[in-house]
């Protein structure tokens, strides 16, 4: 039923409030709500936040927000922000205000000499109502006043109104404001999760390729393992990076097995591909051979926590045809007619080597089987879960899973690699996977790309919280295959400032561009499918790394607040179809970005700033730190750029406080 003051379109709100919208700790979220009511009196709203402790927070004033569209006729809004994990819940209280329907009256009344008197008699007698609830000296002596001021008909009438209308005044009636006819809106709920499902730079690499070398007499290749691919642990965390990501790690099967470039005749030393999970050696449960045991991986987690890296396990629900599940629970698979098992198809590709999961056979008993891995790697140090193309399973089987996790350990993130249409992307957000894989890798020229940044920042953000990856095994974009250098400086500068959470797959600081064909997105002599050795301290030493590049990347965003939040961008225009620019902030930290998107040619334009958007005053010239290039300037509202993408393609540009 709709309230004494309609309270209409709430939001961040899911699914009618059946769902919590996202949040994070420390992270800044607006609410916002259409109020409004009969006739002409004035009204005010607030938001309050409940803890999980069930404590309540100081209301926030909810603000009317300027009127561009019919959509914002009547819109109020506020920032919150959670400082506790856990399931909040936020309410709209809106009510008359009899307060500033007065002062809105008397101020044209009396000016106009009509009822003089009667105004200053009933403004008198509502600040009587606000008198008692006050706690402050100082307060009550501006009230007290005011209400003086009302009945002392000795003083000019300019006088008297001008001290109920005095900015000291309504100062203190905003913070206890005279309330009638509430109506309260809500509880809807919203999660806070712990700050690294909403900020972290992620690395991907194989821990077979890590260490891995050509034997000299044999010239058979010899993989690497969790000892050797710790040692690149270092340079990883040198880089900034927070977050070390790894492929699937467990037994690979020798049925099927694929071979180089996805070809089906492998030869007898060829690995497959770590996605074909399980042999004789075990399943899920299980660690290659070839990489070492599950000690071993142990000191690989260990190692990585020494140097401030966590590490994320990819968690893919499929096996190979000779995983021990195939034999023990073969109803958990699908039969065709010829009582063959399918194997995995995304036509017109197939995956011989692959068996997919069947969850409608035997729900109860498959899903038991999963949370007992899940729980198993937990135990092994992973708090951080890649989930294998969550899509193709079935939602409420991953609502289930991510419930039972959370319910135990809260701390636990899920990144859903979900690459699939906007209704399912947005609904596995919503169910509870803590971030997903973004669209970002398909957004290059400047119209696309601003759309898309706007969309993650405000449209979805209550939903899904994106991961720029700006390349993976799967997809090296076509931007990166004929850009050069400079389109990975471009796609690392963009991912790195345009989301909180951005990855990088081993190889992009090599520049590593080769697709296996034209028109395909698959690397050539993929590592999906065999070793790839890489000498990471040669082409450090022969400037042929774009390690350094990232290196400045991730310091800026360490550096910087703004740089970790989502919902904080604000896209400026420029008067070139080939730049783009935008902002970010967070209280005192100002963060410009202006990135040329063509790696081909030299831009120029002229930058337009929205100054009220950075908190600065109309007019003002500010000066302006290059985090990229340590270059100083005094920028204005209107600012001329030039990049030359063979030399720096993106300003990074932090706002100096003025001298």
């Amino acid at each position: 039923m709709v309230g004494r003051i309609p309270v209409i379109d709430v939001t961040p709100v899911v699914d009618g409030g059946r769902l919590p919208a996202k949040a994070a700790v420390g992270e800044p979220f607006p609410v916002s709500a259409t109020v409004f009511r009969e006739g002409h009196d004035r009204l005010g709203a607030e938001v309050v936040l409940i803890g999980p402790d069930g404590l309540r927070h100081p209301p926030v004033r909810l603000q009317p927000q300027p009127v561009t569209d019919r959509h914002s006729v009547d819109r109020h809004s506020a920032w919150v922000t959670p400082d506790l994990p856990g399931l909040w819940a936020f309410e709209i209280h809106a009510w008359s205000d009899p307060i500033a329907t007065w002062q809105h009256d008397a101020g044209i009344k009396i000016r106009a000499g009509v009822d003089v008197e009667l105004m200053f008699a009933e403004g008198k007698l509502l600040l009587e109502r606000v008198l008692p609830s006050l706690t402050t000296k100082s307060d009550k002596t501006v009230v007290a006043g005011a209400i003086k001021a009302a009945h002392d008909v000795k003083r000019p009438v300019e006088a008297r109104l001008a001290q109920m209308e005095s900015p000291e005044l309504a100062a203190v009636l905003l913070a206890n404001p005279l309330r009638e006819l509430v109506t309260i809106d809500g509880p809807y709920p919203a999660y806070a999760d712990r700050p690294r499902a909403l900020f972290g730079s992620w690395y991907e690499f194989f821990p077979r390729s890590e260490g891995a070398y050509r034997d000299a007499k044999t010239g058979t290749v010899v993989s690497g393992t969790f000892s050797t691919a710790a040692k690149r642990l270092e340079g990883v965390a040198a880089m900034g990076f927070d977050v070390i990501y790894l492929p699937p790690i467990h037994p690979i099967g020798e049925v099927n097995r694929k071979g180089p470039n996805n070809t089906l005749t492998p030869g007898p030393d060829d690995p497959g591909s770590p996605w074909a999970i399980g042999s004789k050696d075990g399943g899920h449960d299980a660690v290659h051979p070839d990489l070492g045991t599950l000690a071993d991986f142990d000191a690989f987690v260990a190692s990585a926590a020494s140097l401030g890296l966590e590490v994320a396990l990819d968690l893919a629900l499929q096996c190979a045809p000779d995983h021990p599940w195939v034999a023990a629970h073969p109803e958990w698979f699908t039969t065709r007619a010829d009582g063959t098992i399918a194997y995995a198809e995304n036509p017109p590709k197939k995956y011989q080597d692959i068996y997919p999961l069947n969850f409608d056979n035997d729900p109860e008993g498959l899903a038991q089987e999963i949370l007992r891995v899940v729980r198993h790697w937990m135990a092994h140090g992973v708090r951080i879960f890649r989930v294998d193309n969550p899509h193709t399973k079935p939602v409420l089987f991953w609502q289930w899973l991510l419930a039972e996790i959370r319910t135990t350990d809260p701390d636990v993130i899920f990144l859903s690699e979900a690459f699939t249409k906007p209704p399912m992307l947005q609904t596995l957000g919503s169910i509870g996977f803590h971030q997903s894989y973004s669209y970002f890798t398909w957004r290059t020229a400047k119209g696309e790309v601003e759309d898309y940044l706007r969309e993650v920042a405000t449209e979805s953000a209550h939903r899904v919280r994106p991961n720029f990856f700006v390349n993976t095994p799967d997809i090296l974009h076509e931007f990166l295959q004929y850009g050069g250098p400079a389109a990975f400086k471009i796609r690392a500068a963009l991912a790195a400032t345009g989301s909180p959470s951005w990855g990088v797959y081993a190889g992009y600081e090599l520049f590593e561009h080769v697709a296996v064909r034209p028109g395909s997105e698959e690397y050539l002599d993929s590592e999906k499918y065999q070793v790839r050795i890489r000498d990471w301290e040669a082409a450090e030493a022969e400037g042929r790394s774009l390690a350094p590049y990232l290196t400045k990347l991730n310091d800026a965003r360490r550096r910087h607040p703004a740089l970790q939040q989502l919902r904080n961008l604000v896209i400026h225009p420029t008067e070139d179809d080939g730049i783009l620019c935008f902002s970010k902030t967070a209280g005192p930290d100002k963060v410009i970005v202006v990135i040329n998107l063509d790696p081909h040619a030299v831009r120029e334009t002229m930058v337009h700033l929205d100054l009220a958007a950075l908190g600065l005053p109309s007019g003002t010239s500010f000066p302006v730190h290059d985090e990229l290039t340590g270059s100083e300037w005094t920028w204005t509202a209107d600012n001329f750029v030039r990049l030359d993408p063979r030399e720096e393609p993106a300003h990074v540009l932090t706002v100096r406080p003025a001298q």
